[in-house]
This record gives C-alpha cells, structure tokens and sequence, in this order.
C-alpha cells in the first residue's frame, strides 16, 4: 500500500477533467486532482493536500506527454485566474467541455441525451468584448490587471490574450495617467484611495466605451485621462465615471457621470441593434452568442403563432429574436433597468409583439398563469445557480409544448433537468457551445418536451 500524506510523490495516470478544468487521477481508490493536465498523460504527482477520499497534486515530472499538449501563449498563465486550457490543443479542451456536460448530465441528471460535439469559436483569441481589471497599489507598485486564482491579489497584466487589442492600449494609457498624476489606487482593507476598477466595453464596429470605478464623486484629471485615452484608441466613444464608496465586492455603484463623449455603444446580433451602456448584460463573445441564439430558436420549433415566455431576458437579446419567429413573446427580468433597456431595444427594432415585466423569474410566471396566459413555449437563461426549487413546477403547470433550457453550468442545468423529467418534461438532446474558449466555461442548450408530444 503506497504511502498516501502530504509530499509523498507518485505516479499517476491522468483520466478525465474536473468541473474546474483540472486533470483527474485515481491513487488507490483515492481521487486526485492535478491542475495543468491531460487526459491521457502519465505524471510524477507531488501530493498538496489530503483528505479521506479526494487529494490534491501538483505534477512535477511529465513522464508520458499527450500529443495534444501545447506551450501556453501567455506568459500570466497559471498566475492570473482567468484560463484553464492554455496547456492544451483547443480540439482537446472542446472535447474537454463536452465530458464535462455528459457527466453532469449523467451523474446529476440521469439522463444520457444526443449530444454532438461542442461547438468551437472560429476565433478563440481577442473575443472579448467587456473587460473589468482591478486596480491595486501593491509592494510591486501599481497593479492594473487581474486577481490571482481564489485571492484579490492583483496582478498587474500588460495584455491578455482573449481581450482585444484596442483594450490593451487603453489599459496601457489608463496605467501611465494614474501614476503620471499620482492617482491613489482604492484598498480593500482601509477603505481609501480613489480607483477601484477599470472597465472596457468594446464592439463589433471598433468602437470602445471606458468607464473608471472610482471611490469618489469626481475624478482628478479626467481632462488628460480623456485625451491619453483618444490617443490610444482612436475608436473611443466615451468615458464614463462610476462613484461606489460602498464597502463590497460588488464592482460597479449606482451612480454615473459622464466624462468626454457619450455613455453607450451599439452592437448588433442576429440582425437585430442594441444600445449597451455600462451595466447592461451583454454576452463577452458576440460570434458564438448569435450561434448560441440560433440553436436555441431552431430548437424552439417556432412557426409564427406561438405565445413564447422568455425568463431571465436581460436586455431582450433573445426576447427580440424570438420575437421575430413568435406571434407573441412575454419577457422576465428581476433588474429594473434591464427591463428599460429591453424595452427600448424592441422600440429601436421596430418590434411590437414583445412585452416585458420587472420581477422574480418564478413570480411573474406564476401571476401570468393566474392570468390564463399559456405560452406555448417557455425559454429561460438562468445564472449560473440556475432555476429556483419552485420554478420547474410553476412553468411546468403553465403546460408548454416545449421548454428551451439555456445554461452557463452544466451541474445545475443537470438538476433542473431531473426536477422537470419528474413533471412531466424530457430532456432529448443537447448542444454545447463553446463562448469563453481558454477557459472552463461552456454554454449548453437543452429542449425539453413534454413526453406525450416529444
């Protein structure tokens, strides 16, 4: 029997991946996690941590290399907390999402569904379209950039890969201006100093909207910040000030002021325009959103007539799209001024046949089947925590044709996938789309129908 504490060294087999992206291995019925592995590579594993039945590595000898390993192409990665998969060939992390939801779909859901491979962005580099960097004054001056994994230990990053080039230019020119003018970076732990956060918004047009979270009502030299960043990116659109002087996680306050040009941009998806101010919800990967929306129509079954309930709507992204297939669509959203923004976003589209509430995704439709309103589709796009316990009963009770179930965790979409088998609703197939390539997130399509008419 090996010697199975901490520091003991041994060689293992890598089998599978973890949720997180990590590789899997198995020592002796014992499950071991190795981050920076892959399925099929053999490990000389030093053991970090041990408990009763799970136990925590980190490989430091590759004995058996897989053909699909490959040198990271940033040089933070590993430090910072944002990718999973810079070790690997980006055909093996697509195979790596898609286990990833079969197993959730088995071991929570209990359902083994049709489930092609996912789909891959054309463009897994440069794609996103919103960036949020910290701001921190640390022992090695001035961090603008992103916290190391499980911490909010800033570290300070040039560039990245998955951001476009546009922001690491503002990024650059936002740096140079707070230390230029001496502007204070805010401390979590006393409370002071000025900027919190940097945030880039940018669109398909090249057009780039900035916005300063600051600890404050105004902001020093915003005049030079404003010029430094039309230098850097003659795309620039507007600055935009944020004030949050509450003590929280939470990055953006709820009071604006606007710097220099305006307070929105404009992005188009699936032929439809939408105005984006800083709050607004919009997916960081436009390309593989449309795909994304395309799937979740087609998987609809739309003729033109049908009533449609769309829950968790945002901003109407994809209220207005099937809005445009549906002889009716009926919009939730909790976020008052998402709500707004839906609104007007049909108006700017010139549709009629939307409408939209404010409230709780399970209270709206619970008042709409009093009501009598029974849609023959319901889509919902819930967090990543996914639908309340109530939820799946309370649609289930409006009898739709078919539900169309969007998910950014393919555990929770499992869970609720199971509470709607028990009501009366069938999960028959799936498709994983890949819109944060690098990382371990993946999006996932279920219809689910009811089982006399699947």
């Amino acid at each position: 029997m090996a010697d199975i504490r901490k520091n003991t060294v041994h060689t293992l087999d890598i089998t599978g991946y973890t949720a997180e992206g990590m590789g899997v291995a198995r020592l002796e019925g014992r499950v071991v996690f190795v981050p920076c592995t892959i399925q099929g590579e053999r490990w000389r594993v030093r053991l970090e941590k041990v408990n009763k039945n799970v136990a925590w590595g980190r490989g430091v000898e590759l004995l058996l290399p897989s053909p699909e390993r490959t040198e990271p192409n940033c040089p933070l990665y590993g430090k910072c907390g944002g990718c999973q998969f810079r070790h690997m060939s980006y055909a093996e992390e697509l195979r790596a999402k898609r286990q990833r939801i079969a197993d959730a779909l088995e071991r929570v859901g209990h359902v083994k569904l049709d489930l092609p491979p996912v789909l891959g962005a054309e463009h897994p580099l440069r794609y996103r379209n919103k960036v949020q960097f910290p701001v921190s004054q640390g022992k090695q001056g001035l961090a603008v950039g992103y916290y190391r994994p499980r911490s909010h230990d800033v570290l300070d990053a040039p560039d990245c890969p998955l951001q476009p080039e546009s922001v690491t230019r503002l990024r650059r020119a936002f740096k140079d201006w707070m230390e230029t003018h001496a502007i204070p970076a805010y401390d979590e732990e006393t409370g002071k100093g000025l900027v919190r956060h940097l945030y880039v918004r940018t669109n398909s047009r090249g057009e780039s909207l900035v916005c300063v979270v600051a600890n404050g009502d105004a902001l020093p030299h915003s005049d030079a910040l404003a010029d430094a960043l039309r230098q850097a990116d003659p795309g620039l659109a507007g600055v935009v000030l944020n004030i949050n002087s509450r003590n929280t996680n939470v990055i953006l306050g709820e009071r604006y002021s606007t710097l220099w040009g305006r307070d929105w941009l404009e992005e188009e998806l699936c032929q439809l325009t939408f105005r984006l101010s800083v709050p607004s919800f919009f997916q960081i990967n436009r390309a593989q959103t449309e795909r994304l929306y395309n799937i979740a129509l087609d998987f609809a079954r739309l003729t033109g007539t049908e009533t449609v309930l769309d829950l968790y709507c945002g901003i109407g992204t994809i209220s207005l799209a099937l809005a445009k297939r549906a002889g009716r669509v009926i919009g939730a959203e909790i976020v008052p001024q998402a709500v707004e923004d839906a609104r007007e976003n049909a108006r700017r589209n010139g549709i009629t046949n939307a409408e939209f509430f404010c409230g709780d995704a399970g209270q709206v439709a619970h008042k709409l089947a009093e009501e009598g309103v029974r849609p023959q589709v319901i889509c919902v796009d819930p967090p990543r925590k996914g639908l309340a316990p109530d939820v799946p009963a309370i649609l289930a009770g409006m009898a739709p044709d078919r539900i169309v179930y969007v998910s950014c965790d393919p555990a929770t979409l499992a869970r609720d996938i199971e509470r709607f088998a028990k009501l009366g609703y069938q999960a028959v197939r799936a498709q994983g789309t890949d819109l944060f390539p690098r990382t371990r997130h993946v999006e996932t399509v279920v219809p689910l129908y009811q089982k006399s008419t699947s």
